[in-house]
């Protein structure tokens, strides 16, 4: 009789090796980097963040360009000086964001505040909350409030400290690439952090201008900032031009020796960053993504690595993994740990 489960010829396992899975200690006074080191023993998420440190750690080689996409509320939600100081330690070569995380930078910049709020309150429907935050002036991205009147600052700001310098510039030019907007901004902020001593960091494009970083912003429009840019458009010469930033961002993907992509949320900052290199002859060496967003709706925001390598926007062998979570949770974390093991190096 034959035995058709002969142990003694096992098929060899193709996606099996003896790792197995250990399991994190904590303990008081470990560091960032030691718990990440801790997370590599686990599974699920703990793995993925352990491997985000790794590829952020190699990707902030001083020999990697890094371009750094920036989507979602982290300006409003207190991720702005993880940034500015990302910028200043000259970690990002180049930072795509949005006209929302600019605007609000900017508020923090010159002096206004966002606050902790509530997200519900008991006794009300999450409506009634927000008519009642309405009628006071507050606005509300959930548990973080901001006063109204800080835009109102912050439109005076435009129309007084950046505006005019660019539409000067428009009228000998005729209009103005989208960085050239957010490099004064990042001006005029730095200036007037300093110059009305406030408590604040001049944040993110304050940095930026100090550090020679260019900011681009593809969907400015989309924002208090760009309403602003746009009613003042309407009666002087100021004008952006929206394509004139894609030729300096694709010098830049050309000239680089190595480069790696860290994207913070999805939308417009992710596909701006991960396109530079289609037109490239090479792609991104490194990347990693901070994520919410499943990848099974087709969405971009959720769209994997792996599927970018399709695009060609990934080398087949580059270095990349994703952390799906709350990135206000997880963008502290991976940026400490990889600081951790880089400084620690120097």
């Amino acid at each position: 009789m034959s035995d058709d489960h002969d142990h003694g010829h096992e098929p060899e396992r193709e996606t099996f090796t003896h790792d197995p899975v250990g399991h994190t200690a904590v303990h008081g006074g470990m560091t960032v980097g030691d718990l990440a080191d801790e997370y590599g023993k686990a599974g699920v998420g703990a793995a993925g963040l352990h491997e985000a440190v790794s590829v952020t750690e190699a990707m902030f080689d001083d020999d990697v360009t890094v371009f750094f996409g920036l989507a979602g509320a982290m300006a409003p939600t207190g991720m702005r000086r993880i940034v500015s100081d990302l910028i200043r330690d000259g970690y990002i070569d180049a930072l795509v964001t949005t006209g929302a995380n600019l605007t609000h930078d900017s508020i923090e910049a010159i002096g206004g505040k966002h606050h902790h709020g509530c997200a519900h309150v008991e006794g009300k429907t999450e409506r009634e909350h927000d008519e009642t935050l309405r009628e006071e002036g507050v606005d509300r991205i959930y548990n973080v409030y901001l006063p109204q009147e800080y835009f109102a600052t912050f439109e005076g700001h435009l129309r007084e400290e950046v505006f005019p310098v660019l539409e000067a510039e428009c009228e000998e030019e005729g209009s103005i690439p989208i960085s050239r907007l957010t490099a004064e901004l990042g001006r005029a902020n730095a200036e007037v952090n300093e110059r009305d001593d406030v408590a604040e960091d001049p944040g993110i494009a304050a940095a930026a201008y100090e550090a020679d970083v260019p900011i681009y912003c593809p969907a400015v429009q989309d924002s208090v900032l760009g309403l602003q840019a746009w009613m003042y458009s309407q009666t002087t010469a100021f004008s952006l031009d929206a394509l004139g930033d894609l030729t300096t961002i694709t010098d830049l993907a050309f000239a680089a020796d190595e480069a790696g992509a860290f994207v913070v949320g999805g939308g417009v900052p992710k596909n701006y960053v991960l396109q530079t290199m289609l037109v490239t002859p090479r792609a991104y060496d490194y990347a990693v993504q901070l994520t919410m967003d499943p990848p099974n709706t087709g969405g971009l925001s959720g769209a994997t690595l792996s599927e970018a390598r399709s695009w060609g926007k990934l080398e087949p062998d580059a270095e990349s993994a994703s952390v799906v979570g709350d990135a206000t949770i997880t963008l502290p974390l991976v940026v400490a740990a990889a600081r951790e093991r880089v400084e620690g190096d120097a």
